[in-house]
């Protein structure tokens, strides 16, 4: 049997071999410290002379001018991205709701993490590798009291602040990210860059990534996405008019009704899905064998000087009627304009003053979408307080909340019917109530996964004193009471939408961390280590790291069965089997083998006696040699 990693990916090793590979001979030992006895510790590493020569690019160096982007600790930012860590999503089932929204089931394909993003991020690398077909964020906009550093909530404040490179350059915490800090635009860009180079991984080869910002970070967000996804990924930017009245309290005299939209793809030549088209304007008066059609400007856009080839005049050929050349000429030259005649495809007019325009019909149409303008400003940001208001019972308990519609209409845009959405600042999961509402009218599958920080909300605020003493604990009621709402408002047409979540939560590795040297400990404390699984975890909580280990979807279905005295889960119809209690039967592990599973995973150690350790590999060979057969 195989031991799981039970850690992240190292990203930078994996960088490294996929180097070796390509480059086998610019593979080389370096020194990069000493031990406390003196000797050497040598590793592997890239020698950059010899990758130049293999590349035959042009290399700069030192302080030669060159185009760049760089803040102070972009190296450390980007080694913050690669790093692996030991940690695991732990289930809480009481938080999670069904499908159907019954509390506690998690037959759900949603999914809601509370921690730190990055640690998200990184958990969810391997499982989701290539998956998610559409991120949308709205991170801190950096306005000076938005952006927040918070204390633990479930492991060393030391431990988290740390792993989330948040720590000034005297190692003090970062309460507010304000200006005078001398790091404004560091700390921000700390935070978001390693964050945006582990979701681009996440995206799916047709997929996109939809960024809110305002005006604050607006240039900074650029350059870090095309350093993350590649200049000519950038799609496109939106102007959202979220403010409908005019700030009369401006200091400044600007009122600042608008922000941002950001959209990259992952891949080149990929198109959102654009603003439908208005088939109303197509019709069929004159009963044309061709079909719906609708009357089109043929009017050009270059003057005679430019394309003298399109300025002509126009003669109607059953009347001898001419009509003037426009000022900017005509949309075709005159063969392609003579064979729209021939096709009864121009529309010459009955007036005198009339000027001819051309038949188009609709089964012409490339597509029924059009281009999305990059104005938007159909729906305001006060709609967004009066949901959250309305769910909430007229309490108002989060800050600048986003409109639902405003998040459909991104979601529309990246997504089709069983996608992906992907929201690591979840916030008040606006996200998640759009991904439903729109499943609701367009009779769609898509799933969510919402990550939030469990920021602690103020003493003294009506969402604390309600109960809701984080900002989880808001996302997450709001989602329960989204789903209600919409089940409610459609009855007939949402017998199976998923309104349900699993939460999960990050939490430290399932596995005891135990360094020690034999020989300093007697007999009866090496015992205490026998088992490497921390005392107070769940076969549950092994279930779902092994599941991560093993790049299986958290939303898979589970279905947990007793073989012989022993809990058995069986994941994904079976594609995992795994038992993790002690003093496990060969009649458990032969009624596990010969369902032919592709992972079968065992606690180490577990098996009832010698005989059942030493007959475990045959049993597997005789009924089911091509499965994987894991232990941790």
């Amino acid at each position: 049997m195989e031991n799981l990693k039970m850690h992240t990916p190292d990203l930078a090793d994996e960088n490294f071999k996929k180097l070796a590979a390509l480059f086998p001979n610019a593979v080389t030992e370096t020194i990069t410290g000493y031990k406390a006895n003196g000797e050497p510790i040598i590793e592997r590493a890239i020698d950059a002379d010899v990758l130049r020569q293999e590349i035959s690019a042009t290399v700069v160096e030192g302080p030669q001018e060159r185009y760049q982007f760089t803040w102070p600790d972009k190296k450390k930012s980007v080694v913050l991205a690669n790093q692996p860590i030991a940690k695991t999503l732990r289930l809480d089932r009481e938080k999670s709701v069904g499908k159907d929204g019954t509390p506690g089931n998690i037959d759900t394909e949603n999914i809601y993490i509370e921690g730190d993003n990055l640690d998200a991020l990184k958990l969810l690398q391997e499982t989701y590798l290539g998956k998610v077909k559409m991120i949308y964020i709205d991170p801190p906009y950096n306005t000076g009291n938005d952006f927040i550093y918070e204390d633990d909530f479930s492991q060393d404040a030391d431990d988290y602040l740390g792993n989330s490179g948040q720590f000034d350059e005297e190692g003090n915490r970062l309460v507010q990210n304000t200006e005078s800090n001398g790091r404004f635009h560091t700390d921000w860009l700390n935070m978001l860059y390693p964050r945006l180079r582990l979701a681009k991984d996440l995206l799916s080869d047709d997929g996109f990534i939809f960024i809110s910002i305002g005006e604050e970070e607006i240039e900074n967000l650029y350059k870090a996405c095309d350093e993350a996804f590649g200049e000519s990924l950038h799609l496109g930017t939106f102007i959202w008019k979220r403010r409908q009245m005019v700030d009369s309290r401006s200091k400044t005299g600007v009122s600042e009704d608008h922000e941002y939209l950001v959209c990259f793809a992952k891949q080149a030549e990929k198109r959102i899905r654009g603003q439908k088209s208005d088939m109303g304007k197509y019709s069929n008066p004159d009963n044309d064998p061709r079909g719906d059609w609708m009357s089109a400007d043929m009017t050009g856009l270059a003057t005679a000087s430019q394309r003298p080839n399109l300025h002509y005049d126009l003669i109607n050929p059953a009347t001898g009627v001419v009509y003037p050349c426009p000022p900017t000429g005509w949309r075709y030259e005159r063969k392609r304009m003579q064979e729209l005649i021939e096709n009864n495809e121009i529309l010459f007019p009955t007036k005198e003053n009339g000027r001819p325009r051309r038949k188009k019909f609709a089964k012409d149409l490339q597509s029924e979408y059009s281009g999305l303008s990059t104005i938007l400003n159909t729906v305001f940001n006060t709609q967004a307080t009066r949901e959250l208001k309305d769910l909430f019972n007229g309490e108002d308990y989060f800050d600048f909340p986003k409109p639902v519609d405003y998040i459909k209409l991104i979601v529309e845009q990246g997504t089709s019917d069983s996608d992906i959405v992907l929201d690591f600042f979840s916030g008040s999961a606006t996200t998640a109530h759009a991904v439903m509402q729109l499943n609701a009218e367009d009779d769609g599958h898509r799933k969510f996964i919402m990550v939030q920080l469990p920021e602690k909300t103020a003493e003294k605020s009506e969402a604390f004193k309600s109960g809701y003493k984080t900002i989880c604990d808001i996302g997450e009621e709001r989602i329960r009471r989204a789903g209600k709402k919409i089940k409610e408002e459609s009855p007939l047409t949402t017998t199976d939408l998923d309104i349900g979540f699993r939460v999960f939560k990050v939490d430290s590795s399932n596995m005891e961390d135990v360094y020690y040297r034999p020989a300093d400990y007697n007999q009866g404390q090496m015992e205490l280590f026998a088992d490497n699984i921390k005392q107070d975890r769940t076969p549950e909580d092994l279930l779902f790291q092994v599941m991560l280990d093993l790049g299986i979807l958290l939303s898979s279905n589970i279905q947990e069965t007793e073989i012989a005295g022993k809990k058995v889960f069986s994941v994904a119809d079976g594609y995992l089997i795994a038992c993790f209690d002690k003093d496990v039967t060969e009649e458990t592990v032969k009624a596990i083998a010969q369902k032919q599973p592709v992972y079968a995973v065992f606690r180490d150690s577990s098996m009832a006696s010698d005989s059942v350790a030493t007959n475990f590999e045959q049993i597997f060979e005789t009924y089911s040699p091509r499965t994987q057969r894991k232990v941790l």
